[in-house]
């Protein structure tokens, strides 16, 4: 009797799901995580090529590793110029220079390397 029972109710079925809508809202989804990490790159690509020159009274000119920890700086403060070893002892000032300052507007930047589209443009010229 108990199987017959079980038999004979019907088997609720399964709610309609719209498989279109939810499609839609993967898509939707995946697209505005896109959009955030593109905005993140670009916000911090815009923050790194700040340069942050006015108003500081300290800053690092040069760094050159000397060896796994050990590095040389080349430090500006207050118009003089210091070089400070730095290492796992701490820091040492080893020279204070005494020579005029150049400012940094008359110093040359470095010329950058080409990026990845300018060697692609040049490979295409060949």
């Amino acid at each position: 009797m108990l199987i017959a029972l079980a038999v004979a109710t019907p088997i609720a079925a399964a709610p309609d799901v719209n498989v279109g809508g939810e499609l839609l809202r993967v898509v939707l989804s995946l697209g505005a995580i896109i959009v955030v990490i593109l905005a993140a790159g670009w916000f911090t690509r815009r923050l790194q090529g700040r340069a942050q020159v006015g108003g500081r009274r300290i800053r690092c000119v040069e760094t050159f590793a000397v060896g796994a920890r050990d590095r040389l700086l080349l430090i500006e403060a207050d118009g003089k110029r210091l070089l400070v070893g730095a290492g796992q002892g701490g820091m040492r000032t080893l020279h204070v220079y005494e020579a005029e300052v150049t400012p940094i507007a008359a110093v040359q930047p470095a010329p950058l390397a080409p990026n990845f589209g300018e060697l692609l443009n040049r490979w295409k010229r060949k």
